[in-house]
């Protein structure tokens, strides 16, 4: 489905929901858990979806409420599926539910959509190898089946997503010996953080360095039920964020907690350098800038999802803005440098890639007829872009947005934006 952005400006008040990575992390959890745990106010997409449907196969229960799920977990038992689990396009659900697969003498499939199928896994494999897991794939990645049972001891593990580190975090303090984790590098540190604040709200213990590249995990741990709130999400809220900035007439976004691990929250400092005007009284409101925003050099390695909006902000600014030091842009779900480089472009932007960022000439946009590439954050980077750009704008498979985002379209319509789907035959 297409989506017409004519330009138009914003105003008025908006609710964040909840977050994906808590979401994710959230029913990761309750599924290992002996008992049912309760997630409140979750993140409904199609992510967390196929993240929660993949947990029922392994044997979880689902009792769905309003505004919250009741969740029976295995106690780390897990059910024979039988089928490989379809994560659709859920990198994350992917990567959380793999580890704790390889915790079972069976082998549990993994699949996903296109999109899934070219995700890195060789390097989360690898590391579950190590501990005594057997991985049937090809070139590491979507489709694979894994078998455990897994062992303690010593292995290593790729930082080019921190969501490896993640998956292994969670997993490993179930087992009966101690393991240890080491890193070369480490990219997308707050998504860590993320986790050892589940880790430690559930009374799982850990130690690592203060570099993140360290870690020891105690075995013989186990999950026990929990009710939690999950949090808004950052990384949705830059969406009104930068919209506020580039084509706002005052907009309230409600919900956020600024003493959360999410890294994306660092975006409104990002913005505020850029010019933008932000004010936090219990709420936070963006006012119309005065002027436009200011090109800066950005350093996004602990924000990379925060890359697409951030490039059309930094193509709406006066100056040059380099946003640097995200190379893990290119393996999300598009090579996200090369794609808002190629669809910026169509609407006017001087952009010159590199290979861990963009340089990116800013000033005016005019509209064209760009496409999502099936990446929620794509599409809806380029909506806000239509928002402020010289004539219509039509983004091509809107509907991902689905994703993390099921509401964009309706939401940013409630704001003033001129927003009209257009069916695939029309």
């Amino acid at each position: 489905m297409d989506l017409k952005v004519v330009p138009s400006r914003i105003r008025g008040s908006i609710a964040v929901i909840g977050s994906k990575s808590h979401t994710i992390r959230g029913i990761t959890a309750a599924l290992l858990a002996e008992g049912t745990s309760t997630l409140v106010a979750p993140l409904e997409s199609a992510d967390t979806r196929s993240t929660l449907t993949a947990a029922c196969r392994l044997g979880a229960t689902v009792k769905e409420l309003p505004g919250r799920w009741e969740i029976t977990g295995t106690g780390g038992r897990f059910t024979d599926p039988g089928s490989p689990l379809d994560l659709g396009n859920s990198g994350t659900g992917l990567r959380m539910l793999t580890s704790v697969a390889a915790l079972q003498n069976f082998p549990i499939g993994f699949d996903g959509d296109s999109s899934l199928r070219t995700r890195l896994m060789s390097g989360l494999l690898s590391a579950l190898e190590k501990l005594g897991a057997k991985v049937e794939s090809r070139g590491g990645k979507c489709p694979f089946r894994i078998s455990g049972p897994l062992h303690g001891g010593a292995t290593e593990v790729d930082g080019t997503t921190s969501q490896f580190l993640t998956s292994l975090l969670f997993a490993l303090p179930v087992l009966p010996e101690d393991s240890t984790i080491d890193l070369e590098f480490l990219h997308e540190k707050p998504y860590v953080g993320i986790t050892l604040a589940w880790l430690d709200t559930l009374g799982i213990r850990w130690s690592g360095s203060e570099d993140m590249l360290h870690w020891r995990i105690p075995g013989g741990q186990k999950y026990h039920p929990f009710e939690r709130v999950i949090p808004a999400d950052f990384s949705t809220a830059t969406f009104p964020l930068v919209a506020a900035a580039v084509a706002g007439e005052g907009v309230e976004i409600r919900n956020l907690d600024f003493d959360d691990a999410q890294g994306d929250k660092q975006v409104f400092v990002l913005l505020e350098e850029m010019g933008a005007k932000i004010r936090r009284n219990g709420e936070l409101f963006v006012e119309p800038a005065s002027g436009k925003l200011q090109g800066r050099t950005l350093d996004l390695n602990a924000t990379p999802d925060a890359l697409p909006v951030m490039a059309v902000a930094a193509a709406l600014a006066d100056g040059e803005t380099r946003l640097v030091n995200v190379p893990q842009a290119r393996v999300k779900e598009t090579d996200r440098i090369a794609v808002m480089t190629a669809e910026l472009t169509k609407m006017g932007a001087e952009i010159e890639e590199l290979p861990d960022g963009m340089v990116i000439r800013g000033g005016s946009l005019h509209g064209a007829k760009v496409h999502s590439h099936g990446d929620h954050r794509i599409g809806m980077a380029l909506a806000v872009a239509g928002l402020a750009a010289e004539g219509e704008t039509v983004v091509g498979e809107i509907e991902a947005a689905e994703v993390t985002y099921p509401d964009f379209v309706r939401d940013f319509h409630a704001l003033g934006a001129d927003f009209e789907l257009i069916p695939e035959n029309d």
